[in-house]
């Protein structure tokens, strides 16, 4: 499955949330849809033993992020499994709807839960868009596709990076 669906292009994006006792915890997801324009929706899936997952049920509410290619090693360090992502040595924002995000990103969009469903070995959060913000400047999305980080073609951007055995994408 992971190998079929590697063959669709997506961005790469990081949920960040914060904890019972304040600190920020965050994770690296493509699982992102946009659901509906009107309420605004989204989904996001997240890993059943996700941190991240257990900080954004119990706070209801979470950041998206959506990563410009100058953000790669954000990708690498939330794919990284609870405290192994260091959490605690990244500077995050905070968003209007007091949920921390990652400055500068392409986009960002805080959200409130409206509903969580089961899939798999996933939960697939449904959640409505608080407030939205995107980059004014002209960058790169942060591209993966058929596991390997990639790039527009002819867009100026950074070099192209390839994925590491420690910088797998989660999903």
């Amino acid at each position: 499955m992971r190998t079929v669906m590697g063959h669709f292009a997506t961005g790469v994006c990081v949920v960040s949330a914060r904890r019972e006792d304040g600190r920020p915890v965050a994770t690296t997801v493509n699982a992102v849809t946009s659901v509906s324009l009107d309420p605004p929706l989204l989904l996001v899936c997240l890993a059943r033993d996700s941190e991240t997952l257990a900080a954004v049920m119990e706070s209801s509410r979470f950041a998206l992020s959506i990563l410009t290619e100058e953000q790669h090693e954000h990708s690498v360090r939330f794919a990284a499994k609870g405290g192994q992502a260091h959490a605690e040595e990244v500077e995050f924002s905070e968003h209007d709807a007091d949920v921390p995000c990652l400055a500068d990103a392409l986009a960002t969009i805080a959200c409130r839960i409206s509903a969580v469903h089961e899939g798999g070995d996933h939960m697939i959060v449904l959640a409505e868009a608080l407030s939205m913000s995107s980059a004014e400047r002209d960058v790169a999305p942060l591209l993966f596709f058929r596991g390997t980080y990639s790039r527009l073609a002819g867009h100026k951007s950074h070099k192209k990076h390839r994925r590491t055995r420690e910088g797998a994408l989660h999903r």
